[in-house]
């Protein structure tokens, strides 16, 4: 059986290349191109697409006597994720557009790519696993063993065909083990960091990179309360998420937050903590996973953002791409954009972008 493997250059999916070779496959490495340093303005140096981590992903290929490739999707990823991004960013909203790289480039596009090279599977570096349910006839997608690296939320967006064709040998273990295995086999990259933030916004600073890429200014505006009185001036409404309390620079009697962002208006508007909690959100754009419906109501665990905790709630579908998500108790800060994420134990039910 051949296996593409997509290989970042980082030591996750070194290890993935290294286990599914020492289990007998066929494998061809490849590494994503999805940017450039004038579509991004700044640096690439130290980022997944720069060109020290496609020489380490080289480096490691060679050592392992396999062929590596790498693929340009500089337009396609702008196209499908950095413009999403900026525009749901100036809608007022917090995307998380890793969800839509994985949706959109490692498990469409690359799987296009698997079918051209003539392989059987996709094979990444993420912390997570799939099993086949026999009784369900439905290929699952399940937490990693290791919680603490768990990246099944960012994962939610897989559908039964994608399941069928990726494996992702490193969910049944933990970092340690894989850096351990990583310097077995020699590989440069073998303490090589994490990547932390969003890979086309390297220093972090996601308004300036938006300023950049539309070459524009955001103008400031009026924070206001919620029956309209103005508090302040803000320095432009994209600077500011749902929760936000440093960096507002708003003398009051009591701490102030941001409970709501309205382009429209060019307006904050900020409130009192508990302002923040609620019970209840609408999610789009459904993928569901473990079931192909959700005929009635139905316990879960959600988790409605990266590293948010999980929590009790009963979920309802209203239609082929809506589902409605009920709180057990009240939850703070749900933001639009975001994705909530559903759980029958460790077991991804699905999930849906927040509206």
């Amino acid at each position: 059986m051949r296996a593409l493997i997509a290989m970042s250059g980082g030591v996750d999916s070194s290890v993935a290349a290294g286990i599914m070779k020492e289990k007998g496959y066929d494998c061809i490495g490849c590494t994503m191109r999805l940017y450039a340093n004038d579509m991004i303005g700044a640096d690439l140096t130290d980022t997944c697409c720069s060109l020290e981590s496609i020489e380490d992903a080289k480096s490691v290929t060679y050592s392992m006597d396999i062929p590596h490739y790498v693929i340009h999707y500089e337009q396609l990823f702008e196209k499908e994720v950095i413009e999403p991004f900026v525009k749901e960013y100036e809608a007022g909203k917090t995307p998380n557009p890793c969800i839509e790289c994985n949706r959109c480039m490692k498990f469409y596009h690359l799987l296009d790519k698997m079918k051209e090279l003539d392989c059987d599977i996709v094979v990444t570096g993420h912390y997570a696993q799939t099993e086949y349910d026999e009784t369900k006839k439905r290929y699952l997608l399940k937490k990693a063993v290791d919680e603490s690296k768990d990246q099944s939320y960012v994962l939610y967006t897989l559908t039964q065909y994608q399941l069928e064709h990726i494996r992702f040998p490193l969910g049944g273990m933990d970092k340690s083990t894989t850096r351990t295995i990583a310097h077995e086999h020699g590989f440069k990259n073998a303490e090589k960091h994490d990547s932390q933030d969003i890979c086309f916004v390297p220093d972090g600073d996601y308004v300036s990179f938006m300023e950049r890429y539309r070459n524009k200014k955001y103008p400031p505006g009026d924070f206001i309360d919620k029956d309209g009185n103005v508090l302040g001036r803000h320095k432009g409404y994209v600077h500011y998420t749902i929760g936000q309390r440093r960096g507002l620079g708003i003398a009051a009697k009591h701490p102030l937050y941001v409970v709501d962002i309205r382009p429209e208006s060019n307006t904050v508007v900020l409130g009192k903590n508990e302002d923040l909690f609620e019970s209840e959100l609408i999610a789009n754009r459904i993928n569901l996973i473990s079931v192909p419906e959700i005929k009635e109501p139905m316990r879960v665990k959600a988790k409605i953002r990266y590293r948010h905790k999980e929590t009790d709630a009963t979920v309802t579908q209203i239609d082929d791409d809506t589902i409605k998500v009920v709180f057990d108790e009240p939850q703070r800060a749900i933001t639009k954009g975001q994705a909530v994420v559903l759980y029958d134990g460790d077991v991804v039910v699905g999930g849906g972008t927040i509206i």
